[in-house]
């Protein structure tokens, strides 16, 4: 018996099949209709099911799905071994809950720090008895390409560049990406400092659609050796929060 878990985000919806804590599958979807979810009800014997969401109102799919498996809505009250701590449990993000809920239930005693590099780049923390007290948020990447075009009236609307490296950027172009990608690479280095000044033996995971090109930003700071790379983070969170998860 399995579990579905759905992770509704701001830009992808992510779909992941567990067997206690095995991943089994994972995709990722722009949309998600009852095609898609009854292709995972064929495929696998589900038990039950969760959603999370950080849009307004349900899924249209959800009622086909409630037919045919127990759904669990996630929400601020299902912390797992996590305590929350978060001064308005009602308005943290469930992808940042479902993060540090991952963090703590796959590195038990440890001190984490999570960073999500989404459609926002967000910086949670779980000491290593489990307490969450927040974190912070901050643009995304294609975030702040976009607010640079859309807010000026002759920058141009570019793309990121794995391969620029440069301190300054020589044309406009460069120019940009240096200020957004040396930037982004600054404010991580800066919190990373910022937590382990604070914290002994800090974990470092880095997770979100961006995640891969965040450790490339990364790879030549002090901070490299010890990041981890879990693109699956949230979804893991997730199924992790469902009660009676490993029955």
């Amino acid at each position: 018996m399995a579990n579905l878990v759905v992770d509704i985000g701001n830009t992808f919806t992510k779909i992941g099949v567990f067997e206690h804590d095995e991943l089994l599958e994972t995709s990722q979807y722009q949309l998600v209709d009852t095609a898609v979810i009854a292709g995972f009800l064929n495929k696998h014997t589900i038990s039950r099911a969760i959603i999370s969401t950080v849009k307004a109102g349900g899924a249209q799919w959800e009622p086909a799905l409630s037919k045919k498996t127990e759904v669990i809505w996630f929400s601020a009250g299902m912390t797992g071994a996590v305590n929350n701590r978060y001064q308005t449990p009602a308005t943290l993000g469930p992808d940042r809950l479902a993060g540090v809920i991952a963090a703590n239930h796959l590195y038990p005693g440890v001190n984490s720090l999570v960073i999500d590099a989404g459609t926002c780049i967000t910086y949670d923390w779980v000491d290593a008895k489990g307490n969450y007290f927040g974190g912070s948020i901050s643009p995304g990447l294609k975030m702040r390409f976009k607010a640079v075009n859309y807010y000026t009236a002759s920058l141009p609307l570019i793309n990121a560049d794995e391969t620029f490296t440069e301190i300054y950027g020589n044309d406009t172009a460069s120019s940009i990406r240096s200020g957004i990608q040396n930037g982004i690479k600054y404010e991580l280095t800066g919190f990373i400092e910022s937590y382990k000044s604070n914290v002994k033996d800090l974990n470092i995971i880095l997770t979100g659609g961006d995640s891969i090109f965040f450790d490339t930003l990364l790879k030549n700071s002090i901070f490299a050796p010890c990041i981890k790379i879990d693109p699956h983070l949230v979804l893991k969170g997730l199924n992790a929060a469902i009660p009676h998860n490993n029955d």
